[in-house]
């Protein structure tokens, strides 16, 4: 990867970061004082009578500041570890779930093995990100460890983790209430402990990095060169990996999910002249730092006009995702050659008997959802009692979710030309869960017909966003699934804050958010049958178009196809598609890059056939899903969103293995 050289240095940079930083600090101080008096904001180097709001300062607002500071550093040295092993500037401790795994590790030891907590929680963070970071090495290791793929690993990770991690909370929310508020990212101190926990951790790390500042240079090279100069890569990899593991291990345990430092940081820095690693690492943690800081002290700062208490990770995010937008366009990420949706799929001579197999599969999944399954306590093979009133609904709407969402998968694959693009990856479901968030929160009295309006409007947004970012760069993978990261972390954020909020909705949020069929209702599921039913055969009509759009802009103008009106229109169909599909089962599902993906390897290569295919297998997917969240936890359930994510996550981790 290069980088456009910034007209503003590093140095330039931190300076003006730093200018900033002073300024709130004195604002900020100013205001809990009462006046412009420098004697009171220091209280330990008073002359001993020390007043309440100089006690709020000594052992809440600046262990506070020392915290972020070192948070903030840790995390961008972690980041430009990640980036520099693997050769890749997507790589991240959030997207390569190290922090998901920390936190994952972290809830779970929570509620099931709280001595752990007692005998080090930053062991347990550190053991939880490991985990994560091992699983995206096994998948990516084949293809020794190309940055697509381990970028590609590392959201399967982060989705399946998070999956596991709103199952947790669903069965337990008020339990982990409070763990929303720190696993969001809080920053709140009541003393020096956690300041004095980080700083010699970071010491140790920084220390770590620099000794392994010259043979990390070598990793700029091929394999093949890094072992003619007698360099042990494994044993350095490994090394440098896990001291990213560590220092975010360290950071997650003490204040929770901080989002996007350790990605926006070093980017930041490369985008500003430090090219060279030695730079990288000495301008990286200094950017990282500072940024957080002054996040918190804005965040601080306008305390007193917001409603709620919000979290400085979920802010970092929502402010970094629209950083990591801007910076997207200035990374030039080398071009690969444009590959076909046709290279590499098997194709099916004949594929009506394929199309007709998968149709008569409907029938039997939907007789074992209708009428099999837990009543009273006990199993039933046959059980009729409140099918029409509960089950048939719910048959109908997750049916119906899956074939729009399948179809949304199949229509954004064939575009792209990248068969891992989907709703899901390239963040349009997540457009559509922050219009939604937002205006159940913000809007008095929304109504079904507004919440379509919304639902919409996100998804065309979060496209609007993948079409101006990628479409001057040919739609190269990496890109998009940038992008597709940026609005994955503002969509999470946006969550965090509602969730941490303590709105009293909060729980039919989390079902919404985990993709419950709880709540829908006869006429409502046969209206998104209906749609899925007739949004898979209007699809058909721009069959022509998706057989040829992939192929490239000059082809498709040399057969006749309007490529700029025909683009347009595909995505605006996968827009509306998109939204109507997360209104009903959330935004948490593989369907929309599983249905499409399975449809291909069982040959069915012309866009007529795939997109059938893929909707009919869409539907199967969900019901299944829908019927087997009804069996596992009787007479609890597990929203089909999330097993569908389970499942289609353990799918995508097995295909990933075996590229």
């Amino acid at each position: 990867m290069r980088t456009e050289r910034g007209a503003i240095s590093p140095a330039g940079a931190s300076g003006l970061l730093l200018f900033v930083l002073l300024g709130l600090m004195v604002l900020e101080l100013q205001a809990r004082t009462g006046g412009f008096v420098p004697g009171q904001w220091w209280p330990w180097l008073g002359d001993g009578a020390i007043t309440p709001p100089e006690w709020l300062l000594a052992l809440a607002w600046w262990p506070r500041l020392v915290t972020a500071l070192a948070a903030g550093a840790g995390l961008a040295i972690a980041g430009v570890l990640m980036q520099q092993v693997l050769r890749n500037p997507l790589a991240s401790p959030t997207t390569l779930g190290v922090a998901g795994g920390a936190n994952l590790a972290l809830m779970a030891a929570s509620l099931f093995a709280p001595a752990l907590m007692l005998a080090g929680s930053e062991w347990v963070a550190l053991a939880g990100g490991a985990a994560a970071m091992g699983l995206v090495f096994l998948l990516s290791w084949r293809q020794a460890l190309s940055p697509l793929v381990v970028v590609l690993a590392g959201l399967v990770v982060n989705l399946y983790l998070g999956a596991l991690a709103m199952v947790l909370l669903l069965f337990n929310q008020e339990t982990l209430q409070g763990l929303l508020i720190w696993g969001a990212g809080s920053l709140a101190q009541d003393g020096w402990h956690d300041a004095v926990f980080l700083l010699p951790r970071l010491a140790l790390g920084l220390l770590v990095a620099w000794l392994l500042l010259r043979p990390l240079r070598v990793l700029e090279l091929d394999d093949a060169s890094g072992r003619s100069l007698g360099v042990n890569l494994a044993g350095l990899r490994l090394a440098a990996l896990g001291a990213a593991v560590f220092l975010t291990g360290s950071v997650v345990s003490v204040v929770g999910l901080i989002g996007f430092i350790g990605l926006a940081a070093p980017n930041i820095a490369r985008l500003l002249g430090a090219e060279r690693l030695g730079s990288r690492l000495l301008w990286a943690p200094i950017i990282g730092a500072l940024l957080l800081a002054v996040t918190d002290l804005l965040l601080q700062s306008a305390d007193a006009w917001l409603p709620t208490l919000i979290p400085t990770g979920a802010m970092t995010a929502a402010l970094g995702a629209p950083m990591l937008l801007w910076l997207i366009p200035r990374l030039r990420l080398e071009a690969a050659s444009p590959a076909s949706v046709e290279t590499g799929w098997p194709r099916a001579s004949r594929p009506g008997p394929g199309l007709a197999w998968r149709a008569v599969a409907l029938v039997p999944v939907a007789l074992l959802a209708l009428f099999s399954g837990h009543v009273a306590g006990a199993w039933r093979w046959w059980a009729a009692a409140g099918v029409w009133e509960w089950r048939v609904p719910r048959l109908l709407a997750a049916a119906g979710a899956g074939i729009l969402l399948a179809v949304a998968g199949t229509l954004l694959q064939r575009l792209t030309g990248n068969p891992m693009a989907s709703p899901e990856v390239l963040g349009v479901s997540s457009g559509v869960t922050i219009f939604l968030l937002l205006g159940i929160v913000l809007l008095p009295g929304v109504d079904l017909p507004l919440l379509v309006l919304l639902g919409v409007m996100g998804a065309f947004a979060a496209l609007a966003l993948l079409v101006l970012l990628n479409a001057r760069s040919g739609f190269l993978p990496e890109r998009l699934l940038l992008t597709g990261v940026a609005i994955t972390a503002l969509a999470e954020a946006v969550r965090a804050l509602v969730l941490a909020g303590s709105d009293p909705r909060g729980q039919q949020i989390v079902a919404w958010l985990s993709g419950s069929t709880y709540f829908v209702g006869t006429t409502e599921a046969l209206l998104v049958l209906g749609f899925g039913v007739l949004a898979a055969l209007g699809v058909l009509l721009l069959s022509r178009w998706l057989d040829v759009l992939p192929l490239g802009a000059s082809v498709s103008r040399a057969l006749g196809v309007p490529v700029g009106a025909g683009r347009l229109a595909v995505l605006a169909v996968a827009a509306v598609l998109t939204a109507a599909a997360t209104l009903v089962i959330g935004p948490l599902s593989f369907v929309g890059l599983l249905a499409p993906h399975m449809a291909r390897l069982l040959g069915l290569s012309r866009a007529r056939d795939h997109v059938l295919g893929a909707a009919l297998i869409g539907a199967v997917l969900m019901i299944a899903a829908d019927w087997i969240g009804r069996q596992i936890q009787f007479p609890q359930e597990i929203p089909a969103g999330l097993v569908a994510s389970l499942i289609g996550g353990t799918y995508f981790l097995w295909a990933l293995r075996r590229l």
